[in-house]
This record gives C-alpha cells, sequence and structure tokens, in this order.
C-alpha cells in the first residue's frame, strides 16, 4: 500500500520531466526546421542598422514571460484542435516564403507556428496569456521590401519640410525641391537614411517596452507607443536643421562624417527623453490610482 501511495505521488514529477523533454525536442525541431531562416534574419539584425533593435526583441519577449511563470504555470492545460490548423498553415506559409523567396512570409510563418504550438498543447487561455510577448515578436521581424519603401519616402518628404519651413527662423534662407534643401552654401539632399525610419522603429520598440515596464495602465502604454511617432518624427527633423545650420554657418564638410552620425545618437537619445518627460507629464494631471490598503 505504501509502495502505491509513493508511486502515485511520483506520478506528476515524471510527468512534468516527461513534458520538459517532450518541449525541448520540439523546440530543437523547430529550430531545426527555421535555422537557414534564422541565421539570415539575425545576419540582417547585424547588417541593416534600421532593423538592429531586433536583437532585443526576442530577448525582451523571453523576459516577459519569465516575469509571468508562476501565473502560466497555474494555467491548466486545454489543448485545442485548431492549433493543429495552424500550424500546418504556418508551415504552407514557410514553404511559400521559401521557395517563392520571400522572406517576410517564411520569417513571419515562425510566429505562426509558435501560435499554433502554444494553442494545440496548451490552449486558448494560455494563449491569450502571452499574447503581448508573442505579438511583439513581430517587431523582429523586418519589414516588406515594398512596404519599407512606401513608409521611407513620406518620411524623407516630410522631414525635409519640416526642416525648409524651421531653418528660416534662423536666418537661413531655404528653398525645398522633393527632398532636396537648397542652402546658400550647399545643398542637403534628405536621403533614405535620413529619413528618419531607423529612429522610428527603434524608439517605438524601445517605447513598448518602456511601457511594459514602467506602466500598468494599458491606455497609457498604448499613448506612449503611438507618441513615438511625432517624437521620432520630430527628432528627425531637428537632426536636419542642425546639419543645415552646421553647414551655413560653420562648415559644410561637417555635414558629412562623426558629426553627422553624432547628432543621429543625440537626436535618438533626446527622443528616449521626450517620451520620458510625456510619460512624467501624463502622470501629473492622470496620477496612477492607487491599491486600496
Amino acid at each position: 500500500m505504501a509502495q502505491a501511495v509513493s508511486m502515485k505521488k511520483a506520478d506528476p514529477y515524471r510527468l512534468g520531466k516527461l513534458a520538459g523533454w517532450q518541449a525541448l525536442i520540439l523546440a530543437g525541431l523547430v529550430v531545426l526546421l527555421y535555422a537557414q531562416i534564422l541565421v539570415r534574419l539575425i545576419r540582417q539584425w547585424g547588417t541593416d542598422p534600421n532593423f538592429s533593435h531586433g536583437f532585443f526583441v526576442p530577448a525582451f519577449a523571453g523576459f516577459v514571460v519569465w516575469q509571468e511563470r508562476s501565473r502560466l504555470a497555474a494555467i491548466r492545460p486545454a489543448p485545442s484542435i485548431w492549433g493543429l490548423a495552424i500550424i500546418v498553415l504556418s508551415l504552407c506559409t514557410m514553404v511559400v516564403g521559401v521557395f517563392g523567396a520571400e522572406l517576410f512570409l517564411s520569417r513571419f510563418s515562425l510566429l505562426m507556428l509558435l501560435t499554433g504550438i502554444i494553442l494545440f498543447f496548451l490552449g486558448w487561455k494560455f494563449l491569450r496569456a502571452v499574447a503581448f510577448p508573442l505579438i511583439f515578436l513581430i517587431l523582429m521581424v523586418p519589414i516588406p521590401a515594398i512596404i519599407f519603401n512606401q513608409i521611407t519616402f513620406p518620411l524623407q518628404i516630410l522631414a525635409s519640410k519640416l526642416s525648409a519651413w524651421t531653418l528660416p527662423f534662423f536666418g537661413v534662407p531655404v528653398f525645398r525641391e522633393g527632398n532636396i534643401i537648397n542652402l546658400p552654401a550647399m545643398p542637403l539632399e534628405v536621403a533614405d537614411a535620413c529619413s528618419g525610419i531607423h529612429s522610428l522603429l527603434s524608439l517605438a520598440t524601445l517605447a513598448i517596452m518602456y511601457g511594459y515596464l514602467l506602466e500598468k495602465r494599458i491606455a497609457i502604454r498604448v499613448i506612449l507607443a503611438l507618441a513615438s511617432v511625432p517624437i521620432a518624427v520630430a527628432a528627425n527633423a531637428f537632426r536636419i536643421v542642425g546639419t543645415g545650420l552646421l553647414v551655413q554657418y560653420w562648415d559644410p564638410d561637417k555635414a558629412q562624417g562623426f558629426f553627422h552620425e553624432f547628432t543621429g545618437w543625440l537626436m535618438f537619445v533626446v527622443s528616449l527623453l521626450m517620451l520620458f518627460l510625456l510619460h512624467q507629464g501624463i502622470n501629473i494631471f492622470y496620477k496612477p490610482r492607487k491599491e486600496p490598503a
């Protein structure tokens, strides 16, 4: 009788250990299946400055899951057959992406596969619990080139217009032609790299991370994430204005090289400061409700 009781007590441990091994094997199969896709993705993070924030996205998503580990462990698994349908769809999407040389589809299929696996083995309740980190992982996938170009050019024109409107206030006459700002000293071209898309994507990612870590109210988190767009655009316009003043009143050669790169980093730091000040301002007017004792 005592032996039977001890066997029953050991069963949960054995089942948990078995489930752990199954999870590791499944994770290994997924990594093996997506090895080449993941290698190319990581390589792009390292070589394309527009998507260098990709390194932080999976790390932060993993941190969120680890932070919620106690709550997630308390959720009772309720497998859903719908997960199998999503798994099949994700594998089909991967095949289309690989054979069609469409990087976005092949990479996005990994997120679909993770969604399907969670739903198939753990159920809807668990999927809802990890919805935020799972959706956040979308930010690690570079935008398709056709969409990226459609975003970049309007940002170039907007930055050019804002700069051309601001520079006359500092005594610099300006004549703008598209994304070319003609100054008395020399013309400035707002190229793709100066469109602000890099700082916009990075700041939006950091704004979401900042909101999650330092703000409990969902509405304020959304406001901070949305505010990152005009903040990034304004900061980029100020960077171009600073470059124009540098060209006009100091040395045209300083518009390139170290000073150009330095102002990019400086404006990004200023953007983070503006985001922080916005959050503090919101807290002044809309103080968080204190939990009852």
